[in-house]
């Protein structure tokens, strides 16, 4: 292995980009940009790693932060329960380590949000001990390198992987090893279009000799995609408008949203217009429907949402547990979904369909 560890190592020191939770390796900073990272590109993580640590620089700042705040923060990256996670995971290092980041893999997993992956990098990188970090830039490195093609979502890959890592792993550097590992799986050996003519593992890589880089790593298993179709209502009363929370345990938990209608197949206006649903939100009171938005399609990892923007004006105060009545201007101080604050955007560029 020790060949291995040397042609990575001198790649990554000659390639690896210029990073701020680089800078240096304290646990705090590590556990930030990996689990911004884990559902996020690079160049778009690194602003919101810049500002996640401007706003919450330390454990302290983010377990005292109000919940609205720390999704604030994260609005536009979706994925919100790894914000969530880690607020309640800054609680849990205040109130059970005495504020203390744990130093070890066992308890590092204990902290809410924290798997294997987030666990390992954090006692390899900041801690220096020596667990592999397995991602999906490593399962594709190893896959190829090695030859493997045991689907990396079977538990028989699961395991011949994590192996096979932990083998190869730079006992005396396993921090600088994982990163090294992980960043050429995102530089060098990529999902698409690899640089196999300038690789150093050239002469060693199973896939490139066999000509199966393209077909590896496998997987086993197809997520069958979710249709969902929303209908956001606008509501405006004089200079006001609603806002609900979402509060079930599903798709962006704890942000704000317009009063929402969710069906299993698409409506039509005359439908929605009918629906009992609907219908029972406007006691008393008229509404003008002003204009409705084109189809939205929002692709989320198993889900496609399509979507429609119903903007209508109501002539008196309407009531409702869950609504909260602002004006326009104090959204900035609400989370919501991007895909509400990319349809307010245009509709301030006067994008709707008028009716």
């Amino acid at each position: 292995m020790p060949e291995f560890h040397k042609i990575l190592t001198d790649w990554y020191k000659q390639n690896k980009r210029d990073l701020p939770w680089r800078e240096n390796n304290q646990p705090y900073y590590v556990w930030i940009s990996e689990i911004i990272l884990q559902q996020t590109r690079v160049d778009q993580g690194t602003d919101y790693f810049i500002r996640f640590t401007e706003r919450f620089p330390d454990i302290e700042s983010l377990a005292i932060a109000p919940e609205i705040d720390v999704l604030k923060i994260w609005q536009g990256l979706g994925y919100y329960s790894r914000a969530r996670n880690m607020h309640k995971a800054s609680q849990q290092i205040i109130n059970d380590f005495n504020g203390i980041f744990p130093a070890s893999f066992e308890e590092l997993k204990k902290l809410k949000g924290v798997g294997d992956y987030t666990a390992a990098a954090i006692a390899s990188i900041s801690f220096g001990l020596p667990h592999a970090v397995i991602d999906g830039n490593v399962y594709r490195v190893l896959s190829r390198i090695f030859g493997i093609a045991t689907p990396i979502d079977s538990t028989k890959g699961k395991h011949e992987f994590s192996d096979l890592a932990n083998q190869l792993l730079d006992q005396q550097n396993p921090g600088e090893f994982n990163e090294a590992l992980m960043e050429f799986g995102a530089l060098q050996c990529t999902p698409r279009n690899p640089g196999c003519n300038s690789c150093p593992m050239e002469h060693r890589c199973v896939a490139y000799k066999n000509d199966t880089v393209t077909k590896l790593p496998v997987k086993e298993n197809k997520t069958k995609v979710r249709h969902r179709y929303f209908n956001y209502l606008y509501l405006k009363h004089e200079k006001s408008i609603y806002l609900e929370k979402r509060e079930q345990n599903d798709i962006w938990q704890n942000l704000y949203q317009f009063p929402l209608i969710e069906s299993l197949s698409p409506l039509s206006i005359e439908e929605l217009l009918t629906d009992q649903r609907f219908t029972i939100l406007f006691d008393k009171s008229e509404i003008v429907i002003e204009s409705v938005s084109n189809e939205i399609i929002h692709l989320l990892s198993h889900q496609k949402l399509h979507v429609r923007f119903i903007e209508i004006s109501i002539t008196q105060q309407q009531k409702h547990h869950l609504w909260i009545k602002i004006v326009p201007e104090a959204l900035a101080q609400y989370p919501i979904p991007k895909l509400i604050d990319n349809f307010l955007m245009e509709k301030n560029g006067n994008k709707l369909v008028n009716l």
